[in-house]
């Protein structure tokens, strides 16, 4: 086993060429990962309000976003922002924006159907008694409904997440030079070590995912006990 291939390009696998160089590896997956999880919660959050609107124009818009999104493979999505948005915008985007808009909208479509189906599986009465308190439907949905429904949707929420995670590997198709570029970059520099880099590769990716867990296991049981203390 050739591990020292390994622990000779560690730092190129967590931080790319940086600090001489174009930030990469670990350092490139963990932003793709955080900012399309930002990006992706509140997009989507936006479009699951919309899809349960009254308008029927916003209705059917969200509709029709979140079939075509969740009906395209993610990799295309790619695509579609890193050759038509040049296209569109006159100028060409840098592979690392490309990916990361990919990343939110292709999540926020899913983290919409989330929302949705978060806040319809509460008890009708929920929103009627918080109308009959003199509130607003928007004001009920903000300060009542959602604070409950984003509670349960946690679970679902995290599992996206880390999908979201793992698919950050999909932006070197198109040359961004994250944790699975760096790997084969290394491997075809190389050619000796295969199964040791991505083993070590594979590991990186499980620490990410395994640390997201934690985290969202960990706020389950905060906001669980603040709402025990709330009750």
């Amino acid at each position: 086993m050739r591990w020292d291939v390994v622990v000779n390009n560690l730092q190129y696998f967590l931080l790319g060429a940086w600090p001489n160089g174009e930030l990469g590896g670990l350092a490139m997956t963990i932003l793709l990962a955080v900012g399309g999880i930002f990006g992706a919660f509140w997009l989507g959050l936006v479009v699951g309000l919309f899809r349960m609107s009254r308008s029927g124009w916003l209705r059917w818009s969200a509709f029709v976003y979140i079939e075509i999104i969740r009906g395209t493979p993610l990799l295309m999505v790619i695509f579609w922002f890193y050759f038509l948005a040049p296209a569109l915008l006159g100028h060409s985007l840098p592979g690392s924006y490309s990916a990361l808009c990919a990343l939110i909208v292709f999540t926020s479509a899913y983290i919409a159907e989330i929302v949705r189906a978060g806040v319809i599986s509460l008890p009708k009465g929920q929103m009627e008694a918080a109308r009959s308190t003199g509130l607003t439907r928007g004001q009920a949905m903000r300060h009542v409904i959602l604070p409950q429904a984003l509670f349960n949707m946690i679970p679902s929420f995290v599992n996206q997440f880390v999908s979201l995670t793992k698919d950050t590997s999909l932006a070197f198709i198109i040359g961004v030079n994250e944790l699975t570029k760096t790997a084969t970059q290394v491997n075809n520099r190389t050619m000796n070590a295969p199964t040791e880099i991505f083993i070590a590769i594979a590991l990186l990716y499980f620490v990410i995912c395994y640390v997201l867990t934690a985290f969202s296991r960990r706020l389950e049981k905060k906001l669980a006990r603040y709402q025990a203390r709330g009750r």
